[in-house]
């Protein structure tokens, strides 16, 4: 896409949007410190809110959602262990073999259709025999990125929490759009992380801010963590003034999923109704993954009329909505897209 072409919807994905100017001034106003010693007052104040929200007594603010998923990974681990975790998990898929390269583990994928394992597959793949790697640890990904931004029913949830009880092992949760589950569920955020050790929580994706993810956990589990940031090289020293952004995005992100959802709903049948091969049943929340021949051909095309998506395949398209896709953005994109 030439810079001449001006773009009417971004659905490439949540993490395209830019900040508000209520973040923007948040930003510029923020109190700061060295967040390496503990002493930004602004990013203490976000992960205090984020604590208290999800039910947690701590919370680390780090640069991504890989960076906070991955030292959860190391926390919960040794080396030669094996991670249980859906097939098509973002911590094997998008974070570039961290687990093996940082901690040494390697993942057992159990099925998971529609983004669900279920809890006895769970148990199943647990190991204990000295002949084969042990497990070290169980991982969900609440929305499921891959299979659609899909939820896993809270029912389900409680199953797997049991499975990790009886088998001594620890839970975490990757839920960079745990958010997104929340509201779609519309049930508080602790509803869902309350049944984990750990959580990710990623805030640049549908709640907006311009960096930056929380793990969640013990204070215990903290004080190892900040650690584990600093080798990753995840000590941002005055990072108040990206807290600052993401503790707006926390504030007022929420209450706009629910639209995002909505117009999730409203484009996946338009896609559709124009002859797209959509699995329906797979949109729940913002994503919407489109089967078509030449997929990035096609991405091509729409991008040189001003509409952004992401060719993950040769013929697998994905579109995220996000709060700063408006109805009117989202009729036009639909135009395009359906010609």
């Amino acid at each position: 896409m030439t810079s001449s072409v001006s773009v009417l919807a971004d659905f490439r994905s949540d993490t395209v949007t830019t900040p508000t100017p209520e973040m923007r001034q948040a930003m510029a106003q923020a109190a700061v410190g060295d967040d390496v010693y503990g002493e930004d007052p602004t990013v203490n104040a976000l992960q205090a809110e984020l604590a208290r929200i999800t039910g947690f007594e701590a919370g680390l603010f780090m640069p991504s959602g890989t960076m906070t998923n991955q030292v959860a990974i190391a926390l919960h681990t040794r080396r030669g262990e094996e991670v249980v975790c859906a097939e098509g998990s973002h911590i094997y898929e998008w974070e570039l073999g961290m687990m093996a390269a940082f901690s040494g583990v390697v993942p057992r994928f159990v099925p998971a259709p529609l983004g669900v394992p279920d809890p006895e597959d769970v148990r199943l793949a647990i190991r204990r025999s000295i002949h084969q790697s042990p497990t070290g640890m169980i991982s969900l990904e609440n929305t499921h990125n891959k299979a659609g931004g899909t939820i896993i029913p809270l029912d389900v949830l409680a199953a797997i929490r049991g499975v990790a009880q009886e088998e001594g092992l620890p839970l975490h949760l990757d839920g960079a759009r745990v958010f997104n589950a929340a509201a779609a569920l519309d049930v508080p955020l602790r509803e869902i992380t309350r049944h984990f050790d750990t959580v990710s929580i990623c805030l640049s994706k549908g709640l907006g801010a311009p960096v930056g993810s929380v793990l969640l956990g013990s204070a215990a589990h903290m004080k190892q963590a900040h650690r584990y940031r600093k080798m990753m090289g995840g000590g941002m020293r005055q990072a108040g003034v990206l807290a600052a952004a993401a503790l707006v995005a926390v504030r007022d992100g929420p209450t706009r999923l629910a639209q995002d959802h909505r117009r999730t709903q409203q484009l996946a049948q338009a896609l559709v109704d124009a002859g797209l091969n959509v699995d329906l049943q797979a949109v729940q929340t913002n994503i919407i993954y489109a089967r078509m021949p030449q997929a990035q051909a096609c991405v091509d095309a729409w991008a040189a009329k001003g509409v952004l998506a992401s060719a993950l395949g040769p013929n697998s398209v994905r579109f995220v909505l996000h709060h700063q896709v408006t109805d009117d953005g989202l009729e036009t994109a639909i135009r395009v897209l359906t010609a």
